[in-house]
Parts: C-alpha cells; sequence; structure tokens
C-alpha cells in the first residue's frame, strides 16, 4: 500500500523533474561520458533502464544492428516513449526490469547500464540476467556512481544517508560497491576509467565507467 502511494505522489513527480534535475550535471561533463562511452556500442544492443532516454541521441548512426530500451518504471517508461518517437522511432521499447529480462539467453552483442545498478532492487540478480542475455563475446558498456572504496570518511556518510537518500532518489543506492558486484557476477573489466559525477552531492560523486566481458 506504502508503495503504490509512493510511486504514484513522489514516485511520479521524481520522473518529471528527472531531466531538469540532471541538466546542470549533464552540461558539466555528465552529457560527454556518455557519449564517449556509448561510441563503444556494437551489433545488437541492450540499454537497460533507459529512463527518460537521455542516452538516445548518444548512439553511434553505424554498427547498430538493433537497439531495445527497457525501463520498469511506469512513468518513465511514459517519457520514454515520447522521446523515442522522436529521436530514435525504430527502437524496441519494453518495460521490464533488469531482474527478469524477456530475452532468450546469448542475445545481445552489446549491454549498456548508465546510472542503473545503483538503483536495481537486487543488483546481483540483475548481473547474472546481463551475463545471460550477452552472447560470449558481448560487451557491458558502464557508466555509475559507485561506494567511495578509497575515501573512508566519505563511505561512511554514504553509510548513514543511505536510507534517506534512497528514498529522495527513487530507489537509488549511494553506497553499492558496483565494482566488486560485476566480478562477483563473473565480468572481467576489460577498461576501467574512475572519475566524478559533476555538480553532484558527495555521497553520489565517485563514479566508475568502462567496459566489462563475462570472463
Amino acid at each position: 500500500m506504502l508503495g503504490r502511494i509512493y510511486d504514484a505522489t513522489w514516485g511520479r513527480a521524481f520522473s518529471a523533474f528527472y531531466d531538469r534535475a540532471f541538466e546542470a550535471t549533464e552540461e558539466a561533463g555528465l552529457r560527454e561520458m556518455r557519449c564517449e562511452l556509448l561510441k563503444g556500442a556494437r551489433g545488437r544492443v541492450l540499454e537497460l533502464g533507459a529512463g527518460t532516454g537521455l542516452n538516445l541521441e548518444l548512439y553511434p548512426h553505424e554498427g547498430l544492428d538493433c537497439l531495445t530500451l527497457t525501463e520498469p518504471d511506469p512513468h518513465m517508461f511514459k517519457q520514454l516513449r515520447a522521446r523515442a518517437e522522436k529521436e530514435c522511432p525504430g527502437a524496441d521499447l519494453i518495460q521490464a526490469g533488469a531482474e527478469n529480462l524477456p530475452f532468450d539467453d546469448n542475445t545481445y552483442d552489446t549491454v549498456v547500464v548508465t546510472l542503473v545498478l545503483c538503483t536495481v532492487p537486487d543488483q546481483a540478480a540483475a548481473l547474472r540476467e546481463i551475463s545471460r542475455v550477452l552472447r560470449p563475446d558481448g560487451q557491458l558498456l558502464f557508466l555509475e556512481h559507485v561506494r567511495a572504496t578509497d575515501d573512508p570518511s566519505l563511505a561512511k556518510w554514504q553509510d548513514r544517508l543511505e536510507t534517506p537518500w534512497r528514498f529522495l532518489g527513487d530507489g537509488c543506492h549511494c553506497n553499492r560497491d558496483t565494482l566488486a558486484g560485476l566480478k562477483g557476477a563473473g565480468f572481467e573489466i576489460g577498461e576501467l576509467e574512475c572519475a566524478e559525477l559533476p555538480k553532484a552531492p558527495p555521497i553520489v560523486r565517485p563514479l566508475v565507467t568502462g567496459r566489462a566481458g563475462i570472463s
């Protein structure tokens, strides 16, 4: 009951102001990071948690056989559909969560997650699904804010503020060690860059971006 109330009120509001809330961050460098990451997309591409579709216009015009976008949140999905109709009418849109993907094994050459693995309710299950739908020589392109493993003081604050941040951030966990999660799920990190999410609160500033394959 409380979950439905939250979704109907704050969940709806969060999706409505999401793009505006990220505007300064995008302009300060996040958009460039997304663009650089997506240059590596190839073949059959699946983006999980596509949100409002901020990545749509950044995909390369060549080298993609198909583009499939999933998003579980109904409010985000509505905005995603409207944006895709204008910017990428050939994309396939599916309302689904990352933990239970409606795709066959070994389907995709590329899976994309940008600021998604912080929010999925069960990260381990989502990573298992990514591994399942990726082809043996496939790649996972990721851009995620993460736990401050090299800053114990900041990590403590991430732990302290995790619950209120998760409420305000529509399920976002500010203290997830996503790199450890990737390695634990059997992924091999091929490329990795550690950076900061520009113009973001300190607890969500540590950022990793890169490429991983199935080991």
